[in-house]
């Protein structure tokens, strides 16, 4: 028994001994893992990195978008209240037309007295009232003609006057603002033709 006992005192120290390698190669392990993230890890966290990007991109780009739309709404609401009366002004022009008209009759006729004076007093207080609603008249005669300002009505052939100047108005145009509320009707002058009469040779015969 005494034999049996000291023979196997070895085995169990070497096995021990094993043991004991086998613990510190798994920790000496877990630590390497621990140290250095594996290339999986690397991976992932560049993946997030790029997608992180990729939003905050997308929030710049919708925050000008929205910025733009804001500015956009307010010059729409703007524009809406400063053109609010737009129609009924223009629809005034032909009033204040025939109220010249009126005054022009009167003096061609040689008309004097209240009545042409009341006419006159009511067309200034109809300019005045749409002067106030931003309403102006277009200067047209002796400018140059500007097709988004002028509406050419007929050309005259002129030796005296610059070609495409505007000579006469028939109808005055007005500005809503910076807006053109109605075009002048005009005659614009062209350059004078050269006419040259054609030269007669007389035929001879023998």
């Amino acid at each position: 028994m005494t034999t049996f006992s000291e023979e196997s005192h070895p085995t169990s120290t070497s096995e021990s001994q094993l043991e004991d390698s086998l613990s510190e190669t798994d920790l000496s392990q877990q630590e390497q893992t621990s140290e250095s993230p594996s290339d999986g890890d690397q991976g992932t966290e560049q993946q997030a990195k790029e997608e992180l990007q990729i939003f905050q991109d997308k929030y710049v780009r919708l925050a000008a978008e929205f910025e733009n739309y804001k500015r956009r709404a307010q010059r729409d609401q703007s524009d809406a209240i400063r053109y609010a009366n737009e129609s009924l002004l223009k629809n005034l022009l032909s009033t204040i037309d025939n109220l010249e008209r009126a005054i022009q009759s009167g003096k061609d006729a040689g008309a004097t007295g209240a009545l042409l004076e009341g006419v006159e007093l009511t067309h200034k207080q109809f300019l005045e009232t749409v002067g106030k609603l931003g309403v102006r008249q277009i200067s047209s005669t002796g400018n140059v003609f500007d097709p988004t300002m002028h509406q050419a009505v007929a050309q005259v052939e002129s030796d005296t006057t610059e070609p495409n100047t505007v000579i006469e108005e028939f109808q005055k145009g007005y500005f809503l603002h910076d807006r053109i509320l109605r075009p002048a009707m005009v005659t614009v002058a062209k350059e004078k033709s050269d006419q040259t009469e054609p030269s007669s040779t007389k035929d001879t015969g023998e």
